[in-house]
C-alpha cells in the first residue's frame, strides 16, 4: 500500500525553484556535458589555436578581414613563382658562391619593388653534425643571405634572419651530405605597418603592382 506524503514532505517538491538554484543546476549540467565531450576548461575557439598562442586566433582573424593575411599569401605565391627563393651552400660553409649571389640579386630587385613588404630568410643545414652546431650554421647562412640583400639596397628592418635546422625540414631525408638540404629560403612574412599604403589598407594595389625582371644579371 502506498503511503501518501504529508504536506510538509510535498512542499520541497512543489516549491518553485529559485533563480540561483536553477542557475547552479544549469551550470552543473553544462559542466558535465562539457566534461563528457572532453572540452572542459577549454576556451571557445581553442581548436583554432591548438598551441596556446594567446591572441593568435584574433590576430589572424583581423589580418584576414583587413586583407593582410590574404594578400600576404598571394604575394608570397607570386614571389615564389617569379623569383628563385632558395640558394644552396657548400658543405659546412656559409659562404655565398656566385650562383647564390645571382639569385639574391634577383630577390633584391623584387623586394625593392615592394617597399611595403617584409621578408624572412630561413637557414637550413643537412643532417651531418650535431644539432647545436647545425643551428649556428643555419643562422650564419641566413645572416649571410640577409647581409647580401642589404648590400643590394634592401632596408635591414624589412628583413629577418631565422634558423630552421635541416633535421626539421630536410628536402631529402638522408643522414649523408646533401646539397639540397644546405640552403636558405626567402619568404614573404607580412607588411611594414608604418607604410602609408598599408595604413590605408591598399593591399591589392601592393600585391598586383607590375614587376619586371628587366636588367637581370
Amino acid at each position: 500500500m502506498t503511503r501518501a506524503l504529508p504536506p510538509s514532505d510535498l512542499a520541497p517538491l512543489t516549491r518553485p525553484m529559485s533563480r540561483r538554484a536553477f542557475a547552479g543546476g544549469a551550470m552543473v549540467a553544462l559542466t558535465l556535458g562539457l566534461t563528457a565531450c572532453g572540452t572542459v576548461n577549454r576556451p571557445l575557439g581553442h581548436h583554432l589555436d591548438p598551441d596556446g598562442g594567446f591572441g593568435d586566433a584574433t590576430r589572424n582573424n583581423i589580418a584576414f578581414h583587413t586583407g593582410e593575411l590574404q594578400y600576404g599569401e598571394i604575394l608570397g605565391e607570386r614571389f615564389a613563382n617569379e623569383v628563385p627563393t632558395t640558394i644552396n651552400f657548400a658543405f659546412n660553409s656559409a659562404t655565398l658562391d656566385e650562383n647564390a649571389r645571382a639569385i639574391l640579386r634577383q630577390q633584391a630587385r623584387f623586394i625593392r619593388h615592394f617597399p611595403e613588404v617584409r621578408f624572412s630568410v630561413y637557414g637550413h643545414t643537412d643532417l651531418v653534425g650535431s644539432q647545436a652546431y647545425n643551428q649556428r650554421l643555419g643562422l650564419r647562412r641566413a645572416r649571410a643571405a640577409v647581409n647580401y640583400l642589404v648590400s643590394q639596397g634592401i632596408d635591414r628592418s624589412r628583413l629577418e634572419a631565422l634558423v630552421s635546422l635541416g633535421e626539421t625540414q630536410p628536402i631529402v631525408a638522408t643522414q649523408e651530405r646533401e646539397l639540397r638540404n644546405r640552403r636558405t629560403v626567402t619568404e614573404v612574412t607580412g607588411f611594414v605597418q608604418s607604410h602609408p599604403m598599408v595604413l590605408d589598407g591598399e593591399y591589392a594595389r601592393i600585391i598586383y603592382r607590375a614587376y619586371t625582371g628587366a636588367g637581370e644579371d
